[in-house]
C-alpha cells in the first residue's frame, strides 16, 4: 500500500536472546550471561512497579524478596482488585500429568501455531519452559487448584490444543492466583521492602539522559500530582481492550501508562492484534458499559450450535437434534468446540450473519450442556462450573442447567503492546514491560489460559533475572523533583489536566468513548477491510478534534474526580485507536485475530502473507499531523515451520 499513512524507519532486532545455542538452552544461557547484583548492593537500588495484577504483583513481591527497594503503584483501593482477578478458566503448564503427550516443546509449538506464526520463537519457548515452575510456586503459596480423587492436580483442555494442560480453580483461577501473588506482595510490604501507593495513577514517564528514571502520578483521592524516582521502571498495567468501550475488561482498565511511555519513545508493537473472545454473554442494550466473559473452559463440555434454518425462534429444547447445526464440530472435526478463540469467534459471526443467530437480536449462538449433564450428571457440572453458571443466571435470568447458554464474541485481550526484547526491556533503557502490557508472547492470537501463564512467568521468573543485568550498572545518578526532565514531565501533566477542565463543552467523556468504541468494533473489529479502515481513519481525527473542543469535564483537579480520570484515558484511547487502524491497514494479510476481508482462503479461513508480513510492526510515536514511523523486526522460525494453520 502507499505510505501516505506512515513512513519506514530502520529495522529493529532483539539482541538479548543467545542465538549461538539451541533454543532449549537460550533461557538458561541468558541467565548465566546476565550480570548479577550483589545482595548488599540491591538495597541501594530502587525499582518502580506500576500495576498489581499477576505480572505486577508477582514482580514487586519477587524483587522485594530479592532485596531491592520497590515502589508499587496501583489505581485501585487494593491490589486484589487488579483485573487479573476476573480471569476464569485456568493457567497452562507443560506438566504432562495426564500422560497424554504434552511437553515443553508441544506447548511451545501450540502457542506459536495458535498465534498464527506471528510470535517470537525465543520468548514463547521460554514461556513454555517456565510454565512448569509456575504451578509449583503457586501450589507452595496455597493456591487451591482443583484436584482429582487421589489428590493430584486436575487438568482440563482449552482451545487450540489436543492435550489437557490447563490447571484451574473452578471458574475462579485468576482470583486465586492473584490472591497468591497478593499474599507475597503484602509480606514484602510488611517487611518494608515494598512501598505502597494505592489509588495512584501513572500519567507520564520521566526519562533522564535516555533512561527511564521515574514517573509522574496523580493521587486519585486528593488530586495531588507528584513525581517518583527509581533506577528502573516496570510497567505491568494490562491491555487496551477498552478502546472498544464494550469489552470484557473492567471499566477502569486503560492504556494510559503504556501510551504515555510510547509518547516518550517506547515503540508500540502490533497494536492491531486484538482478541475477540467467543464465549461472552451477548449485548443486551445500549445502556451496557461492559460485557461479561463466560470462560472458554465451558467449551470442554458445552456444545456450540445454532438452528439449521434461518429465523428459527423455537425454544432450543424444542429443536430436535436433526435440525441443529453443531457447526464447530462439523467444520473442525479434529478440534471441534475447542478450536482457538479467533476461529470460534469468526464462525459464530458467520452463522449469525447468515441469519441463524439466536436471541432477541439474532446475535448469539447456543452453548449447550444437556449432553454433558446426561453423561456426567449435574453434580459433576456444578463442581466444575458452578460459579460460572450462577453468574450467567444472575445476569440473564435464565437457568443454564435447564436451557442452553446464549453466547456471542466480545473484545477481550490485546496481543499488541510495548515492544520489548528478550530481557523484557523496551526501547527506552531502564523501562521494562511485563504481562499483557507488552507484545512478546502471543503473536496474532492468544490461546486460552496463556495470559495467566505469561503474567506469572514474567513477574516471578523472567524479569527478576533480566532486570539485574541492567541494574548491575547502577545506581545511576541521583534525580530529584528539581531535575529539568522531572519538572517538564510534571508540568506537561498539569497543563493537560487544566486543559481538559477548561474546555467546558457540551458532550460527556462517556459519549466520546462510546462513539469511538462502536466505530472501532464496526470498522476495526472481528473483520477489517481497506474500506472500513480508511473510513475509521477519516473519522477518528474528527472525533479527536471534537473531543478537545467540546468535551465537558466537571469538577476540579485538586480533589477526587473520576470524570477527569476518564477524560485523560479516553484522550489516550483516541490516539491509540488511530494507530491501531494504521497498523491494521498496513498489514494486508489475515493472521489470528487480525482478519482482513480481502485475505481469506476459499473456505473463509485467515490467509497469511508470509513473504511480506513475517515481522513485528513496531511503531514510533510522532506528533499529531506527522505520520508514525514503522520499524520492522523480522521473525525467524527455526523450530516451528511456517504452515497454513489448520484445526480440521
Amino acid at each position: 500500500m502507499a505510505l501516505e499513512l506512515f513512513t519506514l524507519g530502520d529495522p529493529i532486532a532483539d539482541t538479548k536472546a543467545p542465538r549461538d545455542v539451541p533454543i532449549s538452552e537460550r533461557w538458561s544461557e541468558r541467565r548465566f550471561r546476565a550480570k548479577l547484583v550483589n545482595p548488599a548492593n540491591r538495597r541501594k537500588l530502587t525499582v518502580i512497579v506500576v500495576g498489581t495484577g499477576l505480572a505486577g504483583g508477582s514482580a514487586a513481591a519477587t524483587l522485594g524478596e530479592a532485596g531491592y527497594k520497590v515502589k508499587s503503584f496501583w489505581y485501585q483501593d487494593s491490589p486484589r482488585r487488579a483485573h487479573s482477578v476476573a480471569a476464569q478458566g485456568g493457567i497452562n503448564a507443560a506438566k504432562n500429568y495426564r500422560n497424554d503427550g504434552d511437553s515443553v516443546h508441544r506447548l511451545f509449538y501450540d502457542t506459536v501455531k495458535g498465534g498464527d506464526f506471528r510470535a517470537r520463537e525465543d520468548n514463547v519457548h521460554r514461556l513454555a519452559e517456565v510454565s512448569v515452575s509456575i504451578i509449583d510456586q503457586c501450589v507452595a503459596q496455597g493456591v487451591p487448584f482443583a484436584r482429582e480423587y487421589g489428590g493430584l492436580l486436575d487438568n482440563r483442555s482449552f482451545g487450540g490444543t489436543q492435550v489437557s494442560r490447563t490447571f484451574y480453580a473452578r471458574g475462579q483461577t485468576g482470583q486465586q492466583l492473584l490472591y497468591g501473588a497478593y499474599q507475597a506482595l503484602e509480606r514484602q510490604i510488611a517487611a518494608g521492602t515494598v512501598e505502597q501507593h494505592a489509588r495512584t495513577e501513572m500519567l507520564d514517564l520521566i526519562v533522564v539522559d535516555g533512561r527511564a528514571r521515574g514517573i509522574v502520578a496523580r493521587d486519585l483521592v486528593t488530586g495531588e500530582i507528584s513525581t517518583h524516582f527509581a533506577d528502573a521502571v516496570v510497567l505491568a498495567t494490562g491491555g487496551y481492550s477498552n478502546v472498544f468501550y464494550l469489552s470484557t475488561n473492567a471499566k477502569g482498565s486503560n492504556a494510559t501508562a503504556i501510551w504515555r511511555a510510547h509518547k516518550r519513545g517506547a515503540l508500540f508493537a502490533n497494536p492491531c492484534y486484538t482478541q475477540i473472545h467467543p464465549t461472552c454473554i451477548p449485548v443486551h442494550g445500549e445502556y451496557q458499559s461492559k460485557l461479561t466473559l463466560m470462560s472458554e473452559s465451558l467449551r470442554n463440555d458445552g456444545r456450540v450450535w445454532v438452528p439449521k434454518e434461518r429465523g428459527d425462534t423455537r425454544d432450543p429444547r424444542d429443536i430436535p437434534e436433526s435440525e441443529r447445526d453443531y457447526y464447530l464440530e462439523r467444520i473442525y472435526p479434529s478440534f471441534g468446540n475447542l478450536v482457538p478463540r479467533d476461529i470460534a469467534s469468526r464462525q459464530a459471526k458467520n452463522v449469525c450473519d447468515e441469519g441463524r443467530g439466536v436471541g432477541p437480536n439474532g446475535l448469539g449462538v447456543y452453548l449447550d450442556f444437556a449432553e454433558a449433564m446426561q453423561r456426567l450428571g449435574r453434580p459433576a457440572i456444578e463442581a466444575k462450573y458452578g460459579n460460572l453458571f450462577d453468574m450467567y443466571a444472575q445476569i440473564t435470568g435464565e437457568d443454564p442447567y435447564e436451557v442452553p447458554m446464549r453466547i456471542y464474541p466480545a473484545v477481550h485481550y490485546t496481543m499488541g503492546g510495548l515492544w520489548v526484547d528478550y530481557d523484557l526491556q523496551s526501547t527506552i533503557p531502564g523501562l521494562f514491560v511485563i504481562g499483557e502490557a507488552n507484545f512478546s508472547d502471543h503473536g496474532a492470537n492468544r490461546l486460552g489460559a496463556s495470559a495467566l501463564m505469561q503474567g506469572l512467568a514474567d513477574g516471578y521468573f523472567v524479569l527478576p533475572n533480566t532486570i539485574s543485568d541492567y541494574l548491575a550498572s547502577g545506581p545511576f545518578g541521583a534525580v530529584d523533583p528539581n531535575h529539568p526532565a522531572a519538572v517538564e514531565a510534571l508540568e506537561g501533566v498539569r497543563v493537560q489536566t487544566d486543559r481538559l477542565l477548561s474546555i467546558n463543552g457540551n458532550r460527556t467523556t462517556a459519549s466520546f468513548h462510546r462513539e469511538l468504541g462502536r466505530l472501532m468494533f464496526d470498522l476495526c473489529g472481528m473483520e477489517r477491510s481497506e474500506e472500513s479502515l480508511r473510513k475509521a481513519l477519516d473519522r477518528i481525527p474528527e472525533i479527536r478534534q471534537e473531543f478537545w473542543t467540546n468535551v465537558k469535564v466537571p469538577g476540579e483537579a485538586g480533589r477526587f474526580n473520576q470524570s477527569l480520570e476518564h477524560a485523560g484515558r479516553v484522550a489516550d484511547f483516541i490516539e491509540l485507536a488511530e494507530l491501531m487502524c494504521v497498523d491494521a491497514l498496513h498489514r494486508n494479510e489475515s493472521c489470528g485475530g487480525h482478519f482482513r476481508a480481502e485475505s481469506q482462503t476459499p473456505d473463509g479461513e485467515a490467509l497469511r502473507d508470509d513473504d511480506n508480513y513475517t515481522y513485528v510492526a513496531a511503531w514510533e510515536w510522532t506528533p499529531e499531523g506527522v505520520p508514525p514511523v514503522l520499524h520492522k523486526e523480522a521473525l525467524e522460525f527455526e523450530y516451528v515451520h511456517l504452515a497454513q494453520r489448520s484445526y480440521k
